[in-house]
């Protein structure tokens, strides 16, 4: 069984999507605290990526922003090789980057389906398949989707978001297998509510009857599931591939 080493991430780089804030802001840290070198990818909010980058180099890291949106091919090609510049070839990835509509399903138009498909899953598959080459080269590569446990149940009023997180869990299962041989690890994590910004139009009173709802009676927090993030990406699930776990309060029970 392999020991848990503080420093267990040092000299590999990391890329995470959408990491200014919230769910990737945790991972962020945490994997400057296991010494990794971490690129940042944001779309729009400079500042905290910035803010993100200081808690990373805080802790001894090197950090790197990095301006791309996700679900446009050239913008990833262009990330990937900035990272690449600055701070090598990607060792590790997580897909992060995700948009949320609670809405009722007949405002689901096709635009919000579109938008919720191509950021929340588009953007994976674009974002694997700029790294993985030079992952098979090395015949290394470690990669986490963040999905939801909405992709793993029926949601009226975010029915995109939940497509998108359902297509996630497949296509975590379908890349561990293709390069699993290649000593290349796909797994993902599926939250339950977090308390982060993306659920911030929700009503508050909905938020309070999830959490009601929940057996642990309340939300989780972004620093819980970077830890399964960063358990995910360790050599502590050596022998783990093509798997969703599951980290929501007890909303969600799998077998």
């Amino acid at each position: 069984m392999t020991k848990t080493n503080p420093r267990e991430f040092a000299g590999k780089v990391v890329l995470v999507t959408g990491g200014s804030r919230g769910i990737g802001r945790a991972c962020c840290e945490l994997l400057g605290r296991g010494g990794a070198h971490v690129a940042i990818n944001y779309v729009s909010n400079e500042e905290a990526a910035r803010e993100t980058a200081k808690l990373v180099e805080a802790v001894g890291s090197r950090a790197q922003i990095v301006r791309a949106d996700v679900s446009k091919s050239d913008q990833v090609a262009s990330m990937v090789e900035a990272v690449r510049q600055d701070l090598g070839p990607v060792d590790l990835l997580v897909n992060n980057a995700g948009v949320f509509d609670f809405i009722p399903y007949d405002q689901t138009t096709l635009e919000v389906w579109q938008r919720a498909l191509d950021t929340n899953l588009t953007s994976a598959y674009l974002t694997a398949w700029a790294v993985k080459d030079e992952m098979l080269v090395r015949g290394f590569g470690r990669i986490v989707n963040v999905a939801s446990i909405a992709g793993l149940g029926p949601r009226a009023n975010c029915m995109a978001y939940a497509a998108s997180k359902a297509g996630m869990i497949s296509f975590t299962k379908s890349l561990a297998e293709a390069l699993a041989a290649e000593n290349i690890r796909v797994n993902a994590v599926a939250p339950g509510l977090i308390e982060t910004d993306i659920v911030a139009d929700v009503d508050s009173q909905v938020l309070d009857n999830l959490a009601e709802s929940t057996p642990m009676k309340r939300h989780g927090a972004a620093s819980e599931i970077a830890e399964v993030v960063g358990f995910l990406l360790s050599e502590r699930s050596s022998f783990m591939t093509g798997q969703t776990i599951v980290a929501s309060g007890g909303r969600v029970m799998l077998p």
